[in-house]
């Protein structure tokens, strides 16, 4: 099975997401269209759901904040995230299914 929601790329990995904000709670969904679905508690306003998507990542991945870049969609639901220092074995913390 080929995975589209993730790319490795020697010491990085670029990750397609698609973010609910405004949800009862954060967690991660499940596989949406060549995306990670992840529901945010906050909303997108002042770049609230961003910070918190970063923060939410950083602590599933078990890696620092500053290593978890927006590439695109900063005011969209679709984003494109980098994650430097991290290896495709650590998305199974992130995520069981890859």
């Amino acid at each position: 099975m080929v995975n589209s929601w993730y790319k490795e790329n020697k010491n990085t990995l670029t990750l397609n997401i698609y973010v609910v904000p405004r949800s009862s709670k954060s967690e991660i969904i499940g596989i949406y269209n060549d995306y990670l679905k992840i529901k945010l508690k906050s909303p997108p306003v002042d770049n609230a759901a961003n910070e918190e998507l970063i923060r939410f990542l950083a602590d599933k991945l078990k890696t620092s904040k500053s290593k978890i870049e927006i590439l695109k969609g900063h005011n969209q639901k679709k984003k494109v995230i980098l994650i430097t220092g991290c290896r495709l074995n650590d998305l199974k913390y992130l995520y069981a299914n890859i």
